[in-house]
């Protein structure tokens, strides 16, 4: 005589309809993770970052005006002390505009590259790959808007001064953005992880 089928823990006939909420929770923890938002984070830089890159190669000229503008310093006060810095090179100043298109599509680059990473290490816990990734993309964000636009375009070339071709509050901005994400990047709980499961 055949014995009746005996239900094991891993059975999926075993389970109660207790377990239900319990699993519930837990992926609701799971979406609350450090490691999630780090993901969200580096997504919308990504994103960001190719649109602005995107902008640039597909309507060339409004921010080529803003460098040229920019780097010849003529809607400053013109104080001789300062005016020496000016760039009145066409050829200076349409180069300088692509080394800038060019790095700003190296980093969306770096940080799509991340984001793919994040979304992957989410099924692993394993973020190493993809923290090393963002942090570089990051930076490449903060050397651009922060040494870029704040210090060299903002002080050296005086932007700041300028009514119509200022771009610092939007350099500011990003800046924060990017240093904000790297914070949340470099979570403790993030880095822990890494060493839950491997």
């Amino acid at each position: 005589m055949a014995q009746a089928h005996q239900p094991t823990d891993t059975d999926p006939g075993a389970r109660s309809p207790e377990t239900y909420p319990h699993t519930r929770r837990k992926r609701l923890l799971r979406l609350g993770a450090p490691s999630v938002a780090a993901t969200a984070l580096t997504a919308t830089v990504a994103l960001y970052m190719t649109l602005v890159a995107f902008g640039n190669i597909t309507d060339f000229g409004t921010n080529q005006q803003f460098v040229q503008h920019v780097l010849s310093m003529d809607t400053t006060f013109k104080d001789p002390d300062l005016m020496w810095r000016a760039v009145e090179s066409p050829a200076f100043q349409n180069t300088a505009y692509v080394a800038i298109i060019l790095w700003e599509t190296l980093a969306a680059a770096v940080l799509l590259t991340a984001t793919w990473l994040w979304i992957r290490g989410l099924r692993r816990d394993a973020y190493d790959r993809a923290r090393a990734a963002t942090t570089v993309g990051l930076v490449m964000v903060l050397l651009l808007f922060g040494m870029g636009f704040l210090a060299i375009g903002g002080e050296w070339f005086a932007m700041w001064q300028s009514p119509d071709w200022n771009g610092l509050d939007a350099a500011a901005r990003n800046v924060a953005l990017a240093a904000f994400t790297l914070l949340v990047v470099h979570l403790p709980g993030v880095r822990r992880a890494d060493t839950g499961r491997t």
